[in-house]
């Protein structure tokens, strides 16, 4: 899940501030720098593989820094920004839209940390809901005193970018501003929301201590018919049976994961996850180094895994906790490097339509179903499917039925056949304006027929418009096509 930095660059983040815990003055720019530098400590402990990113606003926006994982280069860059002239928040959220967009599209997930000193304009602008067309969750951090009148007349419409987003929270510094309690604001995002998933790869007796970048969502709920379904990933992976690449057929799933080896943890080890900044002595002093180093040298289940559905072609079913399966597989991202991959499917025994019930899986199972399994009755794909998520589509069918009504009776039977194809799609969509709006084209092509037309062009346009009309109270019967008007002059076309 990137993470984009939004900050302000007004110049009024260059005011200095009186702080508790210190006895000179500093500028609110310094203390965004000291508090983001924190959050990209604790994320170079927890979340190595975070991708992020720093984005400046003021009248104009700038992405000085694109989506990167090097942690040292981000901090280097948060002490060299340049201020601008006024805030403009509008602005910054439509610079953070735009570097999301550019390199992870609409469907990935972002967080966007926005910190600013507390001053919005006398003028708001107008925000659309939702705020982003991406699933995202905002964090604002006002870097002024708690009690101050900029505060509270901004937080209403700091409020509204949380409810517009649908997720996120306001951070403020608790107990006045000070070098803490910024540092702990901003270590407060750290915890809440960069929180690593740990826990076991289990296969029989093989087991292995891994961690999913990015970590999965503690709860994910999927609406059914009659029930829903709340899930919780277990602290356990454990693998069900293999399957070959082919029987799988590309279910749909909910969330992809890279799974990588961790070193596991020792019996005297606490179960809390370190602070901050024992965690940074512990990177300074090289301790996780040789721990790292020494575990290279180990042999991994995981490991053993991958390379084993690599050189296969399978991938392995996993339980993921309560009615919730994944599958795990071998994905490469170049010619020459792959990685383990973890996908979850939707909650619930059933979630892959061409299996069984996924806990009724089994080897002489798998044999006897061949997968996919084909559904009982044959359905007919003579036809193209109908689809109309454009205009452009649904006039380029009705274009093709006015193409064949032109060239009656010559083009009888495929005119007859793409009005069929038509209706029953607006049936199916409970479409009914369009078979009245059909009909009366209908009507009016019969009355623009040129004089040397064949008469029969005329009678079977006002038999189709007829047939086309729906009665007041009644439901057309999507079972019985219409079909052409039989009349003397017609029996040579309806072969």
């Amino acid at each position: 899940m990137p993470t984009v930095f939004l900050v302000d660059a007004s110049l009024s983040m260059c005011k200095p501030v009186s702080l508790q815990d210190r006895a000179e003055p500093m500028q609110i720019r310094h203390l965004a720098a000291e508090g983001l530098n924190h959050l990209l400590q604790y994320m170079a402990i927890h979340c190595k593989l975070e991708f992020c990113s720093v984005v400046v606003f003021s009248s104009l926006w700038e992405v000085v820094e694109p989506f990167t994982r090097d942690f040292d280069a981000l901090r280097d860059r948060l002490t060299r920004l340049q201020f601008y002239d006024k805030t403009n928040i509008e602005v910054g959220i439509e610079g953070a839209k735009h570097a999301v967009l550019q390199e992870w599209g609409a469907s990935c997930s972002c967080q966007i940390v926005l910190v600013t000193d507390g001053c919005t304009p006398r003028c708001l602008p107008q925000l659309n809901s939702p705020l982003f067309p991406f699933p995202c969750k905002l964090h604002i951090v006002p870097l002024c005193e708690p009690g101050s009148p900029q505060l509270k007349a901004s937080l209403p419409f700091y409020q509204k970018l949380i409810d517009s987003t649908g997720n996120g929270a306001i951070v403020l510094p608790e107990g006045g501003l000070s070098l803490k309690s910024v540092n702990q604001a901003f270590v407060s995002i750290g915890e809440s929301s960069y929180v690593s998933w740990q826990g076991r790869l289990v296969c029989g007796h093989l087991e292995s201590h891994v961690t999913l970048c990015p970590p999965p969502d503690p709860q994910i709920k999927r609406v059914y018919d009659f029930e829903q379904i709340t899930v919780k990933m277990s602290d356990t992976i454990e693998i069900c049976g293999f399957m070959s690449i082919p029987d799988v057929a590309h279910p749909a799933t909910v969330s992809r994961h890279l799974v990588l080896p961790i070193p596991a943890p020792k019996p005297d080890q606490s179960e809390t996850s370190p602070t901050p900044e024992n965690a940074q002595l512990r990177i300074e002093d090289g301790g996780m180094d040789d721990e790292a180093a020494d575990d290279g040298k180990q042999p991994s289940f995981c490991v053993l895994l991958h390379g084993s559905l690599k050189v296969e072609s399978m991938v392995a079913v996993c339980k993921l906790g309560a009615s919730w399966y994944g599958m795990l597989y071998s994905w490469a991202d170049s010619k020459k490097k792959s990685n383990l991959m973890l996908s979850t499917f939707e909650p619930g025994e059933g979630s892959v339509p061409w299996w069984t019930s996924v806990s009724s899986l089994g080897s002489n199972m798998i044999e006897k179903l061949k997968l996919p399994i084909k559904p009982a009755e044959k359905p007919s794909y003579s036809m193209n499917s109908v689809v109309w998520i454009r205009t452009t589509g649904l006039q380029a069918d009705i274009q093709k039925i006015l193409r064949h009504a032109r060239k009656l009776p010559e083009k009888m039977s495929a005119f007859y056949k793409e009005l069929n194809r038509l209706r029953r799609a607006a049936i199916s969509y409970g479409f009914y304006d369009l078979l009245e709006t059909m009909s009366s084209i209908l009507e009016r092509e019969c009355t623009l027929l040129p004089g040397t037309q064949h008469p029969e062009a005329a009678l079977q346009l006002s038999h189709a418009a007829s047939q086309l009309k729906v009665t007041a109270g009644e439901l057309p019967d999507i079972d019985t096509p219409i079909a052409p008007l039989k009349t003397k002059l017609s029996s040579s076309y309806m072969d």
